[in-house]
C-alpha cells in the first residue's frame, strides 16, 4: 500500500508540473512554449488567443514572426480562410525577413484555394491563390512544396478554363455561335494545356462550320486532328472534314 501510495503522489507531482498555469506576466518564451503545446493538440481556439497575445506585446521581434505564422495557421485549421489569408498576409509584410515567409506564401496560396468556389460561381479567390503559387514557384522554385503546388496551380487553371469553356458551350447550344467562337478561342489561348483544349479545338469548327465558313471549319478540324488525333472526337472531326472537302468538290458533270 506504501508503494501505490508513492506511485500515485508522484504521478501527482508530475501531473502538476507538465500543466503550466498561464498568467499575465508571462516571459515570451514560456507562453509561446503553451501556446505551441496547445496547437499540437488541436486546441487551436485558445491556442490562438495566447500567439494573437505574443504579437501585440512583443511586435517586431523573432518570437513575434513565430506567433504570427502559428496564428494564421490556427485560423486555417479552424477553416478561418480569409482571416488565416489576412494573417499570413500580415507576416509577409511585417516579417518579410523571417524564417516563416517562404511557408507563409505557400499557406497564404493554400488559403486562397480553400476559399475558391466551383466553377460556375465568381473565380476572385481562384485568381487570387494562381497569384500566389505562380510567385512562390518563382521565388521558392527548389522548395520541396512546389510538386504541391504545381498540382494545385493546375486544378485552379483548370477551374478557370471550365468555366470559360461552359460559357462557349452554352452560347454555341444556344446558336449564338459568333460568341461561341470567342469563347473557344479564349479557352484555346489561355488554357491550352488544359483538358478543355481538345473539345473546345473541336466545337470551334463545329461552329465555323454551322455558320458556313468551310474554310475557317476545316482550318480547326485539320489543326485539332494535327494535335489530337487520338481523342474520342477524331473520327467526327474526320467524318466533318471529309464531308466538307466533298462540298468543296466542283462537279464532275460540269
Amino acid at each position: 500500500m506504501k508503494r501505490i501510495f508513492i506511485i500515485a503522489v508522484f504521478g501527482i507531482l508530475m501531473l502538476s508540473c507538465a500543466t503550466t498555469k498561464i498568467t499575465s506576466n508571462m516571459s515570451p518564451d514560456d507562453r509561446i512554449s503553451v501556446a505551441l503545446k496547445m496547437y499540437e493538440k488541436k486546441d487551436y481556439l485558445d491556442a490562438k488567443t495566447q500567439f494573437r497575445i505574443i504579437t501585440l506585446s512583443h511586435g517586431g521581434s523573432t518570437i513575434a514572426a513565430k506567433a504570427q505564422y502559428y496564428l494564421a495557421l490556427c485560423h486555417f485549421r479552424l477553416k478561418e480562410y480569409i482571416l488565416a489569408a489576412s494573417e499570413f498576409e500580415r507576416l509577409l509584410k511585417v516579417f518579410p525577413n523571417s524564417e516563416y515567409v517562404d511557408d507563409a506564401k505557400y499557406m497564404l496560396g493554400m488559403s486562397y484555394f480553400k476559399l475558391s468556389p466551383k466553377f460556375s460561381l465568381d473565380q476572385e479567390y481562384t485568381y487570387k491563390a494562381i497569384t500566389q503559387f505562380q510567385e512562390f514557384m518563382e521565388d521558392y522554385y527548389t522548395s520541396p512544396l512546389v510538386g504541391d503546388v504545381e498540382k494545385k496551380l493546375l486544378e485552379a487553371r483548370s477551374k478557370l478554363a471550365h468555366k470559360v469553356y461552359a460559357a462557349a458551350s452554352q452560347y454555341r447550344r444556344m446558336g449564338n455561335f459568333e460568341a461561341a467562337i470567342v469563347y473557344y478561342n479564349l479557352t484555346l489561348e489561355r488554357f491550352y494545356d488544359s483538358k478543355y483544349a481538345p473539345p473546345a479545338q473541336f466545337y470551334l469548327g463545329e461552329c465555323h462550320r454551322k455558320l458556313g465558313e468551310y474554310k475557317k471549319s476545316s482550318e480547326a478540324f485539320q489543326l485539332f486532328l494535327a494535335k489530337y488525333k487520338g481523342h474520342e472526337l477524331a473520327q467526327q472531326a474526320r467524318l466533318l472534314l471529309e464531308k466538307m472537302t466533298k462540298r468543296a468538290e466542283p462537279d464532275s458533270d460540269s
